[in-house]
């Protein structure tokens, strides 16, 4: 089996691991109590929140029942390579749930995200990361700010790193807010229609005018991955800041016709100019992107 990242490893890990623990007909607390742990870290390594040794993972295969010679070293080798998670530095910043959906994101090999409200952290600036950051909690800390900016500017490396396809569509709101102000907007619509332009990056635009649509519900994350073993995950936000994460595939295929169906009435054709001509009318104020979108051509827009 060929799993490529620390975080697809230890996902893969604790699949197998709960799916071994059913198996054998034990509970969470039998386990610990036979392992001699306490059930806290039996149920934090189901979780994925911790990886495990392979001294641990040696005896609590064999509490399992698993002889295989050949399981065994398959699932000491995920042990080995899920020890280190992306972005597990960040622990005492982002709670378990982000930092579960920044180990999908960084293994995905397709990724699908509908942004409702704001720029998706990938395809900020550094300015406009820095006034969302603030906007978000005023009282933040410089040292907090400046850490958080980090991790912003560590996800972009999805945009080069190549043998990826990324998919974000945008509601309106999210190229119209005026975040960090006039000057910082611009640049962030300008860097937008760099990226644009990019093999594999595929952005869209929802407008207003298309009126209700499914995507009002929240924004969305769906993910693919190149192991055929990891099944496609879906990541939930709310506007209370709560997350959810699932690979049920019921869950997962509804959202995915969710998506599609936003691309059908997301404006998609020449998005690189109709982003510069938005940018250019960000600090005149002229940027209505409603007459962009229903009144005179693109070019001829961006001319004026």
């Amino acid at each position: 089996m060929s799993v490529p990242n620390a975080a697809l490893q230890r996902l893969r890990l604790r699949t197998e691991l709960r799916k071994a623990r059913t198996g054998a007909q034990l509970t969470q607390r039998q386990v610990a109590a036979r392992m001699e742990w306490s059930p806290s870290k039996l149920i934090r390594i189901e979780a994925g929140e911790v990886g495990i040794s392979v001294n641990d993972l040696r005896p609590l295969l064999d509490a399992y029942g698993i002889r295989d010679r050949r399981k065994i070293d398959e699932l000491l080798d995920l042990a080995r390579g899920s020890r280190r998670m992306p972005y597990s530095e960040y622990r005492d910043l982002y709670g378990k749930e982000f930092l579960e959906f920044l180990a999908l994101e960084s293994s995905a090999s397709v990724i699908r995200h509908y942004g409702a409200l704001v720029m998706p952290g990938p395809l900020q600036t550094e300015e406009y990361a820095r006034a969302i950051m603030t906007a978000y909690n005023k009282s933040i800390s410089e040292e907090r700010l400046e850490r958080g900016v980090e991790v912003r500017l560590a996800r972009q490396e999805l945009l080069t790193s190549g043998g990826r396809e990324l998919f974000y569509i945008l509601d309106e709101s999210v190229v119209r807010r005026h975040v960090g102000g006039r000057g910082v907007m611009r640049a962030q619509l300008e860097r937008l229609a760099e990226l644009a332009a990019k093999p594999g990056v595929n952005i869209q635009i929802l407008p207003f005018s298309i009126g209700a649509h499914a995507g009002i519900q929240g924004p969305f994350s769906l993910f693919e991955f190149e192991a055929d073993e990891m099944p496609d995950s879906l990541h939930l936000e709310n506007p209370r800041g709560d997350s959810y994460t699932t690979n049920a595939a019921d869950e997962t295929g509804r959202y995915l016709e969710r998506f599609w169906e936003l691309e059908d009435l997301a404006v998609k054709d020449d998005i690189g100019t109709l982003l510069r001509a938005l940018a250019e009318r960000v600090e005149d104020g002229r940027d209505d992107l409603e007459n962009l979108l229903r009144g005179a051509p693109v070019d001829a827009v961006a001319q004026e």
